[in-house]
């Protein structure tokens, strides 16, 4: 299925407000759920026993099936059925990877005690940072040896200026802060980091 099909799609889906996807529609089928699955963790935030890992799985299936996609854009939601899931887990890549030469980081399915080593990333994830402050504030995330990739924060303003959505600055701060993070990756003296 192209980008194309899955557009069309959400614009033949029901139209729903934010609202009431937010604060209605995701709320009350998670509880459905957690009710029909009975899913209670207690105190651990990791489930640990296969019945409760199978239940959680099955209830997060149904919820993705009954309750669909939304698009903050268009108001609509997409539905997908059971076997386009089961698909695109199917075409789920093995393995990932990002960077290049020593700096290359290789992403592989781990589960509970796995022997693989996790990936570490470093970086704001998302938080404002301050435009004097970002390359150099990447540059300390990049130069930690246990890091393997970085994830960028937002320049809270560009040559002084907000990066407000929708406008020129936005662009401007977007190309920014990829220049940032390749500045702080190159003084860290890992230039093949991945973002």
């Amino acid at each position: 299925m192209s980008i194309f099909d899955v557009y069309d799609r959400f614009l033949k889906g029901p139209k729903v407000s934010e609202e009431e996807w937010d604060y209605s529609i995701i709320p009350g089928n998670a509880t459905k759920l957690k009710e029909k699955y009975k899913l209670n963790f207690g105190n651990k935030t990791i489930p640990e026993d296969k019945s409760t890992m199978n239940n959680l799985f099955n209830a997060g299936l149904e919820m993705l099936v009954s309750t669909g996609y939304y698009n903050t854009d268009l108001k609509r939601v997409l539905k997908i059925t059971e076997e386009e899931v089961w698909e695109g887990i199917k075409k789920t890549p093995k393995q990932l990877i990002i960077g290049d030469g020593r700096d290359v980081a290789r992403f592989y399915p781990r589960r509970g005690n796995s022997s693989v080593k996790p990936i570490i990333q470093g970086g704001p994830t998302g938080a404002p940072v301050s435009e004097d402050l970002f390359v150099t504030m990447m540059q300390g995330y990049a130069q930690e040896p246990v890091v393997d990739t970085l994830v960028s924060g937002v320049m809270s303003t560009v040559e002084g200026h907000a990066p407000i959505a929708n406008t020129p600055w936005e662009i401007k701060a977007t190309v920014a802060e990829i220049r940032a993070v390749r500045e702080g990756m190159y003084r860290a003296g890992r230039p093949g980091m991945g973002i």
